[in-house]
C-alpha cells in the first residue's frame, strides 16, 4: 500500500472515532434511560427525606419537592420520553420521504405540499399541541403522534422535495419513466435510494422536534400516559425548589439537552464524512445500454 492509499485509510478512521464520541452521551444517555428501572435502588415513588433536600449519601440527586429520589425518578423517567420520540421520528420522517419524492416526480403534489407547508409554519406548533389534546383528552402517545405528524411533516416533506427534484431531473429516472415504469417503482426504487443522506440528517432532527413535542406536552400538563416521573414533568414540579436543590431541576434538563445536543452532532458529522453510494436504480443501465450518468459519477468517487 502506498503513502498515497494509506492517507485516506487515516482519514476515515479519524472520522469514523469523531463521530462515535459525537454519538456517545447520547448512547449513554439512551442506555442509562432504558437500562433505568432495573438499575433504581428504590421506587420512584417513594418518599425518602424531606422536601427539597440536599444531595447527600443515600441520595445522590437530592429529593423533589415531595421528598422522592431525584436520581430513582430520573432513571424511571426517560424511557418513555426518549421511546416516544423516536416513533415520532420514524413516522414523520418516512411519511415526508414519501411525500417528498412524490411531490418531485408530480408537480401538482409538489405545489400542494408547499402550500400545506407554508401554513404549518405559520401555525406555532404549541397551540396545535393544545388545540388536539385538549380536544382529544384520551388521545395520549396517540395524539402526540398526530401533532408531530400534522405539524412535522409538512415542512421535512418540503425539504425531501427539494433534495429529490434533482434526483427526479436524473438521466436514469427519466429512463425509467419512458419505458413505462409505475410511480411506486419510480419512488421506492430510484429516487429514496439516493436520499439516504437526508433520510438520516432528517431522522436525527425529527427526533430532536420529537423530544420537544413530547417534553411541551408534560411540561404543560396535557394528557399524556408517560406517567409522573418524566424528565419534562420533573422540571415543571420542582422549579419551585430550583434555590433549595437545584439538581431537582437540572438533572432531567441536562439530560434532555444532552440527548438533543447529541444527536444533531451526530448526524451532522455522519452526513459531513459518509462515503456516497448509490443505489441500484442509479448504477442500472438505461434502455439503450448507456450507463447512467449518477452511475459514472459513483465510479468516479470509488475509484
Amino acid at each position: 500500500m502506498t503513502g498515497a492509499q494509506r492517507i485516506p485509510v487515516a482519514r476515515i478512521g479519524r472520522s469514523r472515532v469523531r463521530r462515535f464520541l459525537t454519538a456517545l452521551p447520547a448512547l449513554l444517555v439512551v442506555i442509562t434511560a432504558a437500562l433505568g428501572p432495573s438499575l433504581a435502588t428504590r421506587p420512584a415513588e417513594e418518599a425518602v427525606g424531606i422536601p427539597f433536600g440536599r444531595p447527600g449519601a443515600d441520595t445522590l440527586l437530592g429529593t423533589d419537592r415531595l421528598g422522592r429520589d431525584v436520581l430513582a425518578q430520573l432513571l424511571y423517567g426517560g424511557w418513555g420520553l426518549l421511546l416516544l420520540a423516536g416513533v415520532i421520528a420514524v413516522a414523520v420522517t418516512g411519511l415526508s420521504c414519501l411525500l417528498g419524492a412524490v411531490a418531485a416526480l408530480r408537480p401538482r403534489v409538489g405545489a400542494l405540499i408547499e402550500g400545506v407547508a407554508d401554513f404549518a409554519i405559520l401555525l406555532p406548533a404549541v397551540l396545535g399541541i393544545l388545540l388536539v389534546l385538549t380536544a382529544w383528552p384520551d388521545a395520549g402517545v396517540y395524539g402526540l403522534v398526530v401533532v408531530a405528524l400534522l405539524f412535522g411533516t409538512p415542512y421535512c416533506a418540503r425539504v425531501f422535495a427539494a433534495a429529490a427534484a434533482g434526483v427526479a431531473a436524473s438521466g436514469y429516472v427519466e429512463a425509467a419513466q419512458a419505458s413505462g415504469e409505475t410511480l411506486p417503482h419510480l419512488v421506492f426504487r430510484e429516487v429514496i435510494p439516493n436520499l439516504r443522506e437526508v433520510l438520516a440528517a432528517q431522522l436525527g432532527l425529527r427526533f430532536v422536534e420529537g423530544v420537544y413535542v413530547v417534553s411541551t406536552a408534560s411540561f404543560l400538563q396535557l394528557p399524556t400516559t408517560l406517567g409522573a416521573s418524566n424528565w419534562a414533568v420533573m422540571v415543571r414540579e420542582n422549579s419551585s425548589g430550583l434555590l433549595l436543590n437545584p439538581w431537582s431541576v437540572l438533572a432531567p434538563s441536562l439530560a434532555i439537552a444532552v440527548v438533543a445536543v447529541s444527536v444533531n452532532l451526530a448526524v451532522t458529522s455522519f452526513d459531513q464524512h459518509r462515503p456516497r453510494r448509490w443505489a441500484r436504480g442509479s448504477e442500472s443501465l438505461g434502455p439503450t445500454g448507456a450507463e447512467s450518468p449518477v452511475a459514472g459519477n459513483a465510479l468516479e468517487e470509488r475509484g
